[in-house]
């Protein structure tokens, strides 16, 4: 067919920003965690916490791309590589109360330019776990991400073996987009990979949701929720 000379309607929308902005290295601070950028002295204490032999802890590393370790010597030089990096950047995870590292998270896959962005290499130690401040963790990183750094898709992958990082994601807020399958080979076996996304767009309802499952009035007494995150988006 010949041209008409009408302009034909783009099927793509032209967005105006810029690119997003990376991570710096700074502090974010919450009610029950701090997010320090980690440090090799971080290390004491994440090693007493998600290193060394302890079988609960030699679990925690099933589905990561390194550890376990097992040696405090072999952990140091992993921390300190963690701080070196600059994607992914790492956070260790503070309590607030004694101000020790019980965790550590990062930023990861920075897409700046077409603002994406990823969570991953998330080690929670046991004493983090299913708390207020972990999922604090995650509101706090989010909102960095969209209302600081101007992303406009956050990201969660995951093996797709690993069914309580699949839960956390959706429980979050993360909707699942599919699988990725033979994606990688991790320690010498198959990974089928799980992603997830929450968008710009999207977040508004997840922010809220979060702040009032965070807030103290939605816990009794006994530190036991009135409300699930899910029930409140």
């Amino acid at each position: 067919m010949g041209d008409s000379g009408a302009k034909q309607p783009s099927c793509v929308s032209e967005l105006s920003f810029g690119a997003a902005l990376r991570p710096s290295r700074k502090p974010i601070y919450g009610d029950f965690v701090t997010l320090q950028p980690i440090k090799p002295e971080h290390a004491g204490d994440l090693f007493d916490v998600v290193g060394g032999s302890n079988l609960e802890h030699v679990a925690l590393w099933d589905f990561m791309p390194v550890g376990p370790f097992i040696s405090r010597q072999e952990f140091d030089g992993y921390i300190e590589q963690c701080a070196e990096s600059l994607d992914p950047v790492f956070f260790a995870v503070l309590d607030k109360v004694s101000g020790k590292a019980i965790g550590n998270i990062s930023l990861m896959r920075i897409d700046a330019p077409n603002r994406v962005i990823e969570v991953g290499h998330v080690m929670f130690s046991k004493i983090l776990q299913r708390t207020r401040g972990a999922t604090e963790c995650f509101y706090l990183l989010a909102r960095l991400v969209f209302e600081e750094l101007g992303y406009r898709r956050y990201e969660w992958k995951c093996n797709n073996l690993n069914e309580p990082s699949k839960r956390a994601a959706q429980r979050l807020g993360f909707t699942f987009e599919g699988l990725f399958r033979q994606h990688m080979i991790v320690k010498g076996k198959n990974r089928d990979t799980a992603w997830f996304s929450v968008l710009d767009s999207e977040w508004p309802v997840m922010k809220r949701a979060f702040e009032a499952w965070l807030d103290h009035n939605n816990f009794d007494e006994q530190g036991n929720q009135r409300h699930a995150l899910a029930d409140l988006r």
